[in-house]
């Protein structure tokens, strides 16, 4: 069963999530047929690269019920959809400003039935929603991220950490975090995830702004 590795980590799906996670393969094997959203490589990689590694941001927080998340470049859904998968009482808003990948966004929510998941087109600086919590990975340097997002948190935090920045990325960021300007908090997925693609992996969080 393709979910075995998810699993692995997160024990305590319900039926319904582990089909959920198991069909994930099929439909962006699909999808990428017809609009490459992810590497070929990598989509061999799925659940690894892509599906494990959005889920990195769990190990960091459980989003309560009625929390609001908006995943700033989606892409094909990445961290936005798996996560929402897994907090099915929290909702999703995910932009991208490629058109053709918010498409498979929307087909892929569909194909789930993901109520809480909301896929548009749009640049991240032209929402006017306030969230509880930004989720990205990697779409950008951070400093220029940050400029994106600025003031699109709501101040009333209910989670157990105050709202903020989930961001996934990897490799040496210390330039850039010193450049960013804002006190943070860096995670090694390493310390949650065995497999060596998280060697170099961190979840990057930074206090609403």
């Amino acid at each position: 069963m393709e979910t075995g590795l998810i699993l692995k980590y997160f024990p305590y799906l319900t039926q319904k999530q582990k089909r959920q996670f198991n069909q994930l393969k099929s439909l962006y094997e699909e999808w990428n047929a017809q609009i490459n959203v992810i590497s070929r490589k990598d989509i061999d990689e799925l659940y690894t690269r892509h599906v494990l590694h959005s889920l990195g941001i769990a190990k960091i927080i459980q989003f309560k019920p009625g929390t609001s998340i908006m995943d700033v470049g989606t892409g094909g859904g990445f961290p936005g959809i798996p996560l929402a998968i897994l907090f099915p009482e929290s909702n999703f808003y995910l932009v991208d400003t490629i058109g053709k990948k918010i498409k498979v966004v929307n087909a892929v929510a569909q194909a789930l039935e993901l109520e809480n998941v909301e896929g548009v087109q749009k640049r991240a600086e032209k929402v006017n929603y306030e969230f509880d919590f930004i989720i990205s990975r990697a779409v950008t340097y951070l400093p220029r991220f940050n400029n994106w997002i600025k003031g699109k948190f709501s101040n009333e935090s209910f989670n157990d950490i105050p709202n903020g920045l989930l961001y996934l990325k990897g490799g040496d960021l210390s330039e850039e975090l010193k450049e960013a300007g804002k006190p943070y908090q860096s995670f090694e997925l390493k310390n949650y995830f065995s497999e060596d693609f998280f060697e170099t992996k961190k979840v990057i969080y930074i206090k609403g702004f």
